[in-house]
This record gives structure tokens, C-alpha cells and sequence, in this order.
């Protein structure tokens, strides 16, 4: 992460991830909240069982790919923790982005198991969530010594998206399928996704002039910034949520009285070999 890329990437697949959570639990919402309309393929059970293990596997897989990418780039450790030959600690800051991409692996695994088999309860996926992110916000408490200060600031900022996001998957394991907590979760993911990004043009500007990273009225700016990037990211998740409902109720209004028992029935059918 020690360079623009380093936090475009993170920020690329965080942006992604808040879309990609803003679209599923806006669809299973807008497709169950009328009940005379009914529930579509789209919401039952198996359908959604078939989604968290795309998402998992998908989560799993990433956080692979970022441990080794951490521990076997050009400059990277290599899985040595440390260097007897020098007697110090070894390429420190990749072990930390290392260890924050394992706890998110756990959660694509735990999540993977528990969608795929009846070996653990279901809330399990979502503590692991909350784990995996407050385990990255913890770590990037400690992982700020000796630096500038804005570039200790912007990073702070950060802490804000990633604890809050560590509480709202807290509070989901008692209120599950809450769609103000999950569309919460959405816009703090986003958020946190823009804000690498913002990172990144700080301290890795890729074309223009530096930043000053002991300029106060820099700092004003940069805590400004991050307002309007929470309001960027509550603007978007909205939107996506208000199109997707008005999309998905105008087609439940046009579908045929008859489709629609088909639609039921279906959904009974396939709900019922899930339960088998």
C-alpha cells in the first residue's frame, strides 16, 4: 500500500463491494416488502443462499490474492517475519495489510461454510464480518507512528468508516435482514473505498504538485473532504436503492395475475427443497 496503487486498489474493491451490497439488499427488499405482490425467484431462499456463496467465495478468493500480494511483491518479505541476520523485524507494514487481508479471508470462509453446509449458525457470518473490520480499524490505529500529520489524519479519517462498519455487522447479528443497517453497511464500504482513493491522491499524487503534510489549513480541507465524501456515498447508495425499488415495483405491478401465482408457486417449490 505504500504507493498510489497500493491504495487504489483496496479502494477500487471497497467501492465495488458497497455497490455490489447496495444492489442485493435493495432487490430482496423491494421484492418482499409489498406482501400482495409476493416474493420473486429473485428473494427466495435458495436464490439468496446461491448470491452469499458468489459473494464469499469472491471475498475469500480477493483476500488471497492480497496476502500474497503483500508477502511475495518485488519488495515484499517473502514470509519472513524476521531478519536474524540484521536482528530486526521484517518488511513490518506488509505483514500488517497481510494480516488485515487474512481476517477478511476467515469471513469469506466462515461464510462459505455456512452457506454451503448446516455445520454452524448463520449469524456467524456476519460476527466474522465485524471482526474482519474492526481487526483492519485496529491495526491501522497502530500503524501510524512516526508519520506527518495529515497523512496520520487522513488515515484517522478512515477509522471513523471502518469502525462504524465494524459496529453495523455487530448489530446485524441480532437484526438480520434490517435494510437501514444493511444500506448503512453499504454507504460506510463506499465510503471507505472513495476515502483509499483520497489516500492515495494525498500522499501518492500521481500528477500535479505535492501536498504539504504539515499545512494546518490542509488538514481543515481534508476533514472537509471526508463530509463530502460521506454525503457522495449516502447519495449514491440512495439513488441505486430508489431506482432499484421503482424498477422492481413497476415490473410487480405489470406482471400478469397468473404469472404472478406462477411466481409464487415456484418460490414455494424451490423454498421447500431447500428445507429438504
Amino acid at each position: 500500500m505504500g504507493n498510489f496503487k497500493g491504495h487504489a486498489l483496496p479502494g477500487s474493491l471497497f467501492l465495488i463491494n458497497g455497490l455490489w451490497w447496495t444492489g442485493k439488499y435493495s432487490l430482496w427488499h423491494a421484492t418482499c416488502k409489498n406482501k400482495n405482490l409476493g416474493c420473486t425467484w429473485l428473494a427466495n431462499r435458495t436464490s439468496q443462499r446461491r448470491l452469499e456463496i458468489i459473494e464469499s467465495s469472491a471475498m475469500l478468493i480477493f483476500s488471497v490474492v492480497g496476502i500474497l500480494a503483500e508477502q511475495f511483491v518485488s519488495d515484499g518479505p517473502k514470509l519472513q517475519l524476521y531478519n536474524f541476520a540484521e536482528k530486526h523485524w521484517d518488511h513490518l507494514m506488509n505483514w500488517q495489510h497481510a494480516t488485515m487481508y487474512l481476517f477478511f479471508a476467515l469471513a469469506g470462509m466462515v461464510s462459505l461454510v455456512i452457506h454451503t453446509t448446516e455445520a454452524a449458525p448463520l449469524a456467524l457470518d456476519r460476527l466474522m464480518l465485524a471482526m474482519a473490520f474492526f481487526n483492519e480499524g485496529f491495526l491501522f490505529l497502530y500503524h501510524l507512528h512516526g508519520r506527518r500529520m495529515l497523512d496520520v489524519h487522513v488515515h484517522q479519517l478512515l477509522l471513523f468508516a471502518i469502525f462504524g462498519e465494524a459496529l453495523v455487522a455487530f448489530l446485524e447479528i441480532f437484526h438480520r435482514g434490517n435494510i437501514i443497517l444493511e444500506l448503512l453497511r453499504s454507504t460506510l464500504t463506499f465510503l471507505q473505498g472513495s476515502w483509499f482513493w483520497q489516500i492515495g491522491f494525498v500522499l501518492y499524487p500521481p500528477r500535479g504538485p505535492e501536498w504539504d503534510l504539515e499545512d494546518h489549513h490542509n488538514m481543515m480541507f481534508i476533514t472537509m473532504c471526508f463530509a463530502w465524501h460521506l454525503v457522495f456515498a449516502m447519495l449514491i447508495v440512495s439513488i441505486l436503492y430508489s431506482t432499484i425499488s421503482c424498477v422492481v415495483q413497476s415490473k410487480l405491478k405489470r406482471t400478469p395475475s397468473v404469472e404472478m401465482g406462477l411466481l409464487k408457486a415456484t418460490e414455494r417449490e424451490l423454498d421447500s427443497d431447500d428445507d429438504n
